[in-house]
């Protein structure tokens, strides 16, 4: 009992100076509670869409699980700009099936753009899609008309409320559906809400003759039949009925239950991608957590020695020292973690709020908390605490009742500190030498798990021998920064020197979160760099014409593109899905294949190896890249069989073999000729273009941009790019995607500067006697805050300078694997470094304020008392 009153009293006498080491637990608990509660309330939500929408028995096109399409979450546009569908009077045999009550039809598609009277899309413009479907009794089950009237005829719509408001759409309005049938005037009757979620998505809603009209062309077709059946008979055994009456092979037969639990698993996929990436981060952060505590507890155990010494010579023994330490751990972990799970559920919150601004509206009557939630928090936060704890709690059992009264220091430290260099030395020697390996691996496969071996090896190297390194680099950042401050720079340079086990430590907490930073531009500055070489060298054309939403060119725009000006050359790219079985092979092998028109060579620079290009986009004739051409054994002249998406085949001809310029454009693909694809692809699986890529007459570029702007006016969802927009165009995405992950680094990062502010902290507390020695002297307030900035300033500098020259060497030998897969240009972010660099800085002074402050307001006289 001694030992836990012990053990309470020092944790509430330290309270203060537990907080911060609390706040990292809090932090790092609440991400993964957050994480957890945000993914399982979006999962309740769409659950509880699925079991509403769904009827007793569902009919979709294909066969079998990887057909599941129709109706489901895991919908995708189609590049042929036409839904899969079935045939319509489908609808009069299930209606023939024995225990069928109702039998309703849906028709909807994402490969349709609304345009409203300003010629603007409405669509969403974070990337979700527009869908049009058939208003029908089953969309009541999750949808409300709150105004106007349900469509009627050809020429009326409703609109979902949320895309009305964004849009400001009313009733009356003028809007236009642009598909692969044309351009329809529609006028708004109708504005219609979501009962449960809205996914994102603009929906808007035609009679079913119009959604025919203008998803399919007038066909009468359904992309899925509902089947709602008597109580008399089971899911199960309509579901077997139906799919005896329609064909076992034939269509996709499902019951409520299947269709649901299909669709779950389709969103469990991607919110596990969320779920797990969140959790990376959120693991980042505990493991620089774990560096704050170990230090934390470690400075705690240094300035009580006397008092443990004590406790030992009053008969204390060495395992309820230990104890007692752990004791305080678990104190701070249960703590911690309690409030971090709270924080989580705001942090959930937080998250759904930000859906809701970009379309996704949660609400928070479904959030949802497991019980697995708190436990997992709770457990988390605790083990990690008192894994951090351990080595502090070991080391205060090893101190002898008369070291402490003596004040002398640990023995073994100096040992211990030879040993974990030593270790991180060797480790540091293994991990670059696997990360230098890559450079010889012609394998991305095998390059990418030596980069998996590499990293954490260096990283963990690093943080070990990272004590050692403190003498030779605060020397050196004292000669750059701190001579300028005279004897207080000096004075600030030995106290970041003076225990380089504390040094170390809290400039690898901050060190982490920097190397991933660093490794992260360069990869994405050298990922921008290789594109915009390989646009130069093998895009030749002026300008590419491509939908916002990755969505196909229609043909009504390819057809205005003729009208435009000052064009010498247009080329459309098509892509398609292929097996290629050659004379010689047992089985075929899955090849993308782009679909040409003849000004293809002349559009882009193809480079040939073998061969002739115009004869190999000529009918009958394909080509392949020397890389497929050797793995495959083919020649020219070699007759293959090919079988595109859709099941139709034919025989060609390889007549030209090229090398692949490694641009994200090219890659390894097979080209056919349009003509040649024509001659054998069903009008159902003949994609449309996904860009057209134009070429202007000689020094009329202006003009001619110009022109085919004009000309694709009725058409908003098409952008006209050329070759620097272009590369404006993928330096954005890739900024967008490497600012989202530096916020989440950010987490890793503001637990780290909680570290040099802990570590500070605790620091002017164990030297309140030198202190008070140095004020009585004549060291002026203003002096010592100086010194306590400087200190700080250059332990932050120190975490950049081994975080970058980490994550630099992270980068290059990234940028090595992707070089197998045409990312071949080496780009160091400068403008990045430079940055992390006058951020650390930044963070070194702000993490000092306190600290500082605290140690300027010191009674001289008491300070001197201080033992």
């Amino acid at each position: 009992m001694s030992v836990m009153k012990t053990s309470l009293r020092n944790f509430f006498a330290h309270k203060g100076r537990m907080i911060l080491s609390g706040l990292a637990v809090l932090l790092s608990v609440a991400f993964v509670c957050g994480t957890l509660v945000f993914t399982a309330t979006m999962q309740t939500t769409f659950e509880r869409l699925f079991d509403v929408s769904a009827s007793n028995v569902m009919v979709t096109p294909g066969s079998g699980e990887e057909g599941a399409t129709g109706g489901g979450i895991d919908d995708m546009p189609s590049m042929t700009g036409r839904p899969e569908t079935m045939p319509g009077d489908l609808a009069d045999t299930l209606r023939g099936v024995d225990g069928v009550e109702e039998v309703t039809g849906t028709l909807d598609s994402q490969s349709v753009v609304a345009v409203d009277a300003e010629n603007e899309n409405i669509g969403p413009a974070t990337g979700a899609p527009t869908i049009v479907a058939n208003w029908n009794p089953i969309e009541l089950r999750s949808m409300e008309i709150v105004e106007g009237s349900a469509p009627e005829g050809s020429g009326e719509v409703m609109v979902d409320s949320q895309t009305a408001e964004s849009s400001s759409v009313a009733i009356g309005d003028e809007l236009r559906l642009l598909s692969v049938g044309g351009s329809f005037a529609v006028t708004v009757s109708g504005i219609v809400e979501f009962q449960i979620t809205n996914p994102g998505a603009t929906l808007l809603y035609v009679d079913t003759p119009t959604a025919q009209e203008v998803l399919l062309g007038g066909e009468d077709g359904y992309t899925a039949f509902y089947v709602d059946t008597t109580d008399a008979v089971t899911d199960e055994e309509m579901r077997d009925r139906v799919a005896s009456a329609v064909g076992e092979d034939r269509y996709l037969v499902r019951t409520s239950e299947q269709f649901a639990e299909d669709n779950r698993n389709a969103l469990g996929e991607f919110l596990d991608i969320i779920r797990w990436v969140l959790l990376g981060f959120a693991g980042i952060a505990l493991l620089v957590g774990i560096f704050l505590i170990v230090n934390t507890f470690t400075m705690l155990v240094a300035q009580r020695t006397r008092e443990i010494g004590l406790f030992r010579a009053i008969g204390a023994q060495r395992g309820q020292v230990n104890r007692s330490v752990m004791i305080e751990a678990l104190l701070l972990g249960v703590v911690g973690s309690i409030l971090g799970f709270l924080a989580g559920i705001g942090i959930a919150v937080a998250l759904m709020a930000i859906l809701g601004a970009v379309g996704m509206n949660l609400s928070t009557d479904d959030l949802t908390i497991g019980w697995t939630v708190p436990v997992t928090g709770i457990v988390l936060g605790v083990t990690v605490t008192l894994i951090a704890a351990w080595i502090p709690a070991r080391r205060a059992g090893r101190i002898t009742p008369m070291a402490a009264l003596q004040d002398a220091g640990n023995p073994g430290d100096a040992k211990a500190g030879r040993i974990r260099a030593a270790i991180g030395a060797v480790l540091l020697v293994l991990g670059t030498a696997a990360l230098l390996a890559v450079t010889g691996t012609e394998s991305s496969g095998a390059a990418g798990q030596l980069l998996g071996v590499g990293i954490p090896l260096t990283l963990v190297g690093l943080v070990l021998a990272a004590p050692a390194l403190v003498g030779l680099v605060i020397r050196g950042l004292s000669a750059v920064l701190l001579r300028w401050f005279g004897s207080i720079g000096r004075l600030a340079e030995r106290n970041a020197m003076r225990n380089p086990r504390r040094t170390g430590a809290t400039a690898s907490a901050l060190m982490i979160g920097l190397a991933l930073v660093s490794a992260l531009a360069v990869a994405g500055a050298s990922l921008v760099a290789s594109t915009d070489k390989a646009i130069d060298e093998t895009i030749g054309a002026d300008f590419i014409v491509q939908s916002e939403n990755f969505m196909p060119v229609m043909p009504e725009a390819i057809a205005a593109m003729g009208e435009a000006e000052h064009l010498t050359a247009t080329s459309e790219y098509r892509d398609i899905g292929a097996e290629i079985t050659t004379a010689d092979a047992d089985e075929p092998f899955a090849q993308r294949f782009g679909m040409v028109d003849a000004d293809y060579p002349r559009v882009f620079a193809v480079d040939v190896a073998e061969g002739d290009i115009d004869e190999a986009l000529a009918p009958g004739g394909f080509t392949v890249t020397t890389g497929v051409a050797e793995a495959r054994d083919l020649a020219i002249g070699d007759e293959v069989e090919v079988v595109v998406e859709g099941g139709d085949s034919t025989t060609l001809t390889l007549r030209a073999i090229t090398r692949s310029a490694g641009a994200a454009i090219e890659g390894d693909y097979a080209y056919m000729g349009i003509p040649t694809a024509e001659e054998f692809v069903s009008d159902e699986a003949m994609p449309l273009p996904w860009a057209v890529f134009a070429m202007a007459e000689e020094g009329l570029q202006a003009e001619a941009k110009a022109s085919l702007e004009t000309a694709l006016e009725p058409f908003p969802q098409l952008v006209v790019r050329d070759q620097a927009d272009y590369k404006e165009l993928v330096r954005s995405e890739v900024g967008m995607i490497l600012n989202m992950v530096y916020g989440l680094l950010a987490l890793a990062i503001i637990v780290a500067v909680l570290g040099v502010i802990n570590t500070l902290a605790l620091s002017v507390v164990e030297r309140t006697r030198e202190i008070g020695l140095m004020r009585a002297i004549g060291l002026s307030r203003r002096q010592l805050r100086r010194m306590i900035r400087l200190e700080s300033v250059v332990i932050a500098l120190f975490g950049a300078i081994l975080g970058v020259a980490l994550g630099l060497f992270w980068g290059w030998a990234s940028q090595q694997v992707m070089a197998l897969e045409g990312i071949d240009v080496l780009e160091i972010p400068v403008g990045v470094i430079v940055i992390v660099f006058i951020g650390s800085a930044l963070v070194g002074l702000l993490a000092a304020l306190i600290p500082a402050f605290r140690a300027g307001r010191m009674n001289i006289l008491r300070a001197i008392a201080t033992e």
